[in-house]
């Protein structure tokens, strides 16, 4: 367990410590000579209430941010390192689908990101038709040359 897990029942432990001087001062001495449902009810509220408001007063430290899993497996595409398309690939204008395509390139032929990225698309350059076109197409359809090649 962790520092900031633990410091709730701190809370209401000390929560309890006040409330035993407070009960034993402020009720009648009978009360607590031998144990009853009463002052079973008393410790616990009050070990709640003051519990409570020293959360309050002194909220628990933030626990330290978790690690992006981006930030971890960064599929960042190295300029000029050659991907091979997957399946059939649009290449667009912009990043998105909703941007107009430039071309098709097809399955299994050789793209080459310029590093340029926008999320999971990535700014490539390609050869369709006979001519070198620079677009956008998702790295989702996108694997290193040395993967298997996608099957028939």
């Amino acid at each position: 367990m962790q520092a900031q897990d633990l410091y709730p029942f701190g809370a209401y432990a000390a929560g309890l410590l006040l409330t035993l001087p407070l009960a034993a001062w402020l009720t009648p001495r009978r009360w607590w000579r031998r144990p009853t449902a009463r002052a079973l009810l008393i410790l616990g509220l009050g070990a709640w209430a003051f519990g409570s408001l020293l959360l309050a007063i002194f909220p628990p430290p933030a626990p330290p941010p978790l690690p992006s899993p981006l930030a971890q497996a960064d599929p960042a595409p190295l300029a000029g390192q050659p991907y091979r398309a997957h399946h059939d690939l649009n290449l667009r204008a912009g990043a998105g689908v909703d941007a107009p395509r430039i071309g098709v390139v097809p399955a299994g032929a050789t793209v080459t990101p310029t590093g340029v990225r926008s999320g999971d698309w990535w700014q490539v350059k390609a050869s369709v038709g006979g001519r070198d076109n620079t677009g956008w197409a998702s790295s989702l359809w996108l694997r290193r040359i040395t993967e298997s090649a996608p099957p028939p």
